[in-house]
């Protein structure tokens, strides 16, 4: 039998954290680890344009 698809309203703005990964490389070992962080939407591209 199939299910049936319930739409549900949103209401607010949605969504407004975003998590984040990004691959940082070790300067000793030379081996990538990740960084990972919940940010709001607006601080999103600041994460990733730092250098660490």
């Amino acid at each position: 039998m199939a299910k049936k698809a319930v739409g549900k309203v949103k209401t607010g703005t949605g969504k407004t954290m975003t998590r984040c990964i990004k691959a940082v490389r070790s300067d000793k070992t030379g081996a990538y680890t990740f960084k990972e962080e919940m940010l709001l939407n607006d601080d999103v591209k600041g994460f990733f344009a730092a250098k660490r």
